[in-house]
């Protein structure tokens, strides 16, 4: 349960819950802009884009790659669901720029505006993951330890 200095984060996709936890602050890739989440905030529900989602407590940080979905945040809860997610160290490189490269060549061939779409987004969020998995390595802060469940 969140006290009145800290936010309980909760961020899943269908297939797995990625965070449950306490956070003094969440940072989050919003429709509108990079979105700040500090205990107290007002009620706000929104569209979240491709980046990194950052939970931080005391000293640690829990880095996230989401692909998009939704943030809401009530009373001192902030409930993220995610289309896709993935922790930063979970990030292939090497998967990430195979699908960045195969974007790439594939959007000079697109033959529709559809087909231009997809591909872009599929560039954007292998970049996007590339990216996330970078920011994670350079910063190398101490991880948000969890409780373990039994």
């Amino acid at each position: 349960m969140a006290s009145r200095n800290t936010l309980h984060v909760e961020v899943v996709t269908a297939e797995r819950e990625l965070y449950n936890g306490e956070a003094d602050m969440v940072s989050a890739p919003g429709a509108e802009g990079r979105l700040g989440i500090l205990p107290r905030h007002a009620a706000l529900l929104t569209f979240l884009t491709p980046g990194e989602l950052r939970i931080t407590l005391r000293d640690a940080e829990e880095p996230l790659f989401v692909s998009g979905g939704f943030l809401e945040v009530l009373n001192n809860n902030v409930t993220v669901l995610a289309d896709t997610a993935e922790h930063a160290e979970e990030i292939d490189q090497a998967r990430a720029e195979e699908a960045r490269r195969r974007a790439q060549e594939r959007l000079t061939q697109a033959q529709s505006d559809v087909e231009r779409a997809e591909l872009q987004g599929a560039l954007e969020r292998a970049v996007t993951r590339l990216r996330v998995s970078e920011l994670a390595r350079r910063r190398s802060r101490r991880r948000i330890e969890m409780p373990t469940q039994q």
